[in-house]
């Protein structure tokens, strides 16, 4: 076979920098396809998006912000960004025709293409960067596209994946984070049946502050606790409407509070049928893990990368940091995480490839929720490290140690997010304790 080699223009000269599949070594996994939209996509970012992420999360300026976006929409990142693994030619309709980013047609893009899109948007060591402009999207289009009535799809859907409209999803409440059945905020239904009138709080909404849209879980029956109670409903920025931006410690991704107060809702925006949106919710929460865990598979490699870099450089006591044998025990650690996490991660992302959703949920669910515990505990200890290597420039913003500084930073918005580091790894056993020996072919 051709060496991959030979596919590849871009290839780092820092040992595991890059995934073995990026440095030319074989792999089972990639396509050619593959290989084309990542060389194609680093330049982007490279073009695009690595001065930015220095002053992204200081940028106060919104209109900057959504010129940003506008950058992004104007490629064609919109589509996968809310359709994920696969696009279907009906919603490349529904945007006009757009082309994907990289020119992928849309019958080839697969969860390697998705894999690819993040892993390299984390190049940028900025979580603001990657989820000020994916996360709402990503989050917040996916029970449209999955369960809303195709007249619902049709009236929002074409302005969401244009960009000239943005969108957010609000499940997470004061009082209701991962669990997610404490949803307190209540939608009545009128008299007529013509309208919901909603009141309630949402907090830590990515993009929300931006967004025209919130694909909102609110209670239409039971209390607090229930699952069957829970439903639901696009509302549009409206009367009744308010957002108060958050200074989050991972900066950059517009998280928002938000206040519902009586807020007239159409009846004809509910999303698939009344009390059946915690099942839509779990539906979505694979992907949602498995897109964090690239982003912190990333952050490692950039953490490897230029404390490794920094090694080479730097002089102590008349020799190179590189040449002392506890760095390089150190930088030993480091990639053998990283490359175990990267092993696990596509073997996830090769398993995912070959089910239905529906299998992927009941019989991935636990494996990922054991993956993105892993990825942030990993992360974390990788940027703590690599923060260590760089010395006190480790502790400034800005220079050459400024990714691994703003990664260290923002480890906790990876281990939080989409399930803490803790309930994931008790949502793993108890997943595997349910399903072990289940038939895919019978899901």
């Amino acid at each position: 076979m051709a060496s991959p080699h030979a596919k590849l223009l871009t290839r780092s000269k820092t040992p595991f920098a890059e995934a073995p599949w990026q440095q030319g070594l074989p792999s089972p996994y990639y396509k050619e396809t593959h290989y084309r939209f990542r060389e194609w996509l680093k330049k982007w970012v490279d073009d695009n998006l690595m001065e930015l992420a220095d002053e992204w999360e200081e940028i106060e300026d919104d209109a900057k912000l959504a010129k940003v976006f506008q950058l992004f929409a104007k490629e064609g990142f919109l589509l996968p960004f809310a359709l994920g693994v696969r696009v279907p030619q009906k919603f490349v309709d529904m945007a006009g025709g757009q082309k994907l980013p990289g020119g992928v047609p849309p019958g080839e893009w697969d969860n390697f293409h998705d894999f690819i899109l993040i892993d390299e948007l984390a190049r940028t060591a900025s979580n603001g960067v990657v989820m000020g402009n994916y996360g709402g999207l990503a989050y917040g289009a996916g029970p449209i596209v999955h369960f809303a009535s195709e007249g619902l799809q049709k009236r929002l859907l074409p302005d969401i994946l244009t960009g000239k409209k943005r969108i957010s999803l609000a499940i997470t409440e004061p009082s209701a984070g991962s669990d997610v059945a404490g949803v307190s905020t209540v939608a009545k239904l009128s008299d007529d049946g013509k309208h919901y009138v909603v009141t309630g709080l949402k907090k830590w909404i990515t993009n929300g502050i931006w967004s025209d849209f919130f694909t909102t879980a609110v209670r239409t029956s039971g209390k607090p606790g229930d699952q069957k109670g829970i439903s639901f409903l696009v509302i549009p920025r409206s009367e009744g409407v308010r957002t108060t931006k958050m200074k989050m410690q991972s900066a950059g991704s517009g998280t928002t509070f938000v206040e519902f107060d009586e807020v007239k809702v159409p009846a004809e925006n509910l999303i698939g049928k009344e009390g059946e949106a915690f099942k839509y919710i779990m539906w979505n929460f694979l992907h949602e893990r498995e897109t964090i865990i690239y982003v912190a598979l990333r952050f490692c490699r950039v953490c490897i990368e230029d404390a490794t870099n920094h090694a080479n450089r730097r002089q102590v006591f008349g020799k190179k940091l590189i040449e002392q044998p506890v760095v390089r025990y150190n930088l030993a650690n480091m990639a053998r995480q990283t490359e175990a996490l990267q092993a696990w991660t596509e073997a996830i992302v090769y398993q995912h490839s070959k089910m239905t959703t529906n299998q992927a949920n009941i019989l991935l669910g636990g494996n990922t929720a054991l993956l993105k515990a892993h990825a942030a505990i990993v992360v974390s200890d990788i940027a703590r490290e690599a923060g260590y290597l760089m010395g006190g420039t480790g502790l400034t913003k800005g220079g050459i140690a400024a990714r691994i500084e703003r990664i260290y930073r923002e480890v906790n918005g990876l281990a939080t997010p989409g399930g803490s580091v803790a309930v994931m790894l008790d949502a793993g056993v108890r997943q595997a304790i349910k399903t072990v020996g289940l038939d895919p072919s019978k899901l």
